[in-house]
């Protein structure tokens, strides 16, 4: 999910920024992560969560960041699809995907036998919130289908990332004002959670793409959405 070395620094950089350039960057990148394959480098979750944090400080408005958090990942995906759809055959040629051209073919066949609950359940995981746009274009999975579970699936995600970013942001704002060691304790703690959560999820995508699981791992908050 979150590496703490990236959202440190990430965190330290955005607070030089104005808010208009935070929200500008946020939405960049979660636009980017499918339609500019930008998540197979840095995970959208990554630059929401941080953005979240930034919000818990008073520099961005976080009601506003949530709705182009959201807006951001539809449209993005949407141009995703697009792409996919036209220029899919060639695309799976790249690199970055004959590196994982199973994980592809099974992906492939998620969708064709699952269809939009699989566009779904993807937003939930790194790997296939990367590819599943494009790979729904491919598939020809239609456009409104494609849309509706793409849709619930971003507001799910991006409202859930951003509001953890701003509230694990705001418990340790209000526990500076008290306890310096219990900032440390606190700050601790948030960084072994987010590094094994992030180990974990990474240990079951392996799992997913060496192993050929037709359903992909997806977090608590896809499972509560279901």
């Amino acid at each position: 999910m979150l590496n703490a070395t990236v959202a440190s620094f990430l965190i330290d950089k955005i607070h030089h920024l104005s808010s208009g350039l935070v929200y500008g960057l946020v939405a960049l990148l979660v636009f980017g992560e499918a339609a500019l394959f930008i998540g197979f480098v840095l995970p959208g979750e990554t630059s929401v969560i941080v953005a979240g944090v930034v919000a818990s400080q008073g520099h961005v408005n976080v009601v506003v960041l949530c709705a182009l958090v959201v807006v951001a990942a539809v449209v993005g995906d949407s141009v995703g699809f697009e792409v996919g759809q036209r220029y899919g055959d060639r695309l799976i040629e790249l690199r970055m995907f004959r590196r994982r051209r199973a994980a592809v073919d099974r992906a492939l066949e998620g969708l064709r036998r699952r269809g939009a609950t699989y566009v779904f359940i993807g937003r939930f995981t790194a790997f296939l919130r990367a590819v599943m746009p494009g790979l729904a274009g491919m598939s020809r999975l239609g456009y409104r289908r494609f849309l509706v579970a793409n849709a619930a699936g971003a507001l799910i995600w991006g409202v859930s990332f951003t509001l953890l970013g701003y509230f694990a942001g705001t418990a340790l704002t209000s526990i500076v004002k008290y306890s310096g060691w219990a900032t440390s304790a606190f700050l601790l703690l948030l960084i072994a959670f987010f590094v094994v959560v992030h180990f974990v999820k990474k240990r079951r995508e392996r799992d997913f793409i060496a192993t050929g699981v037709d359903d992909p791992p997806s977090d608590d908050s896809a499972q509560r959405a279901q």
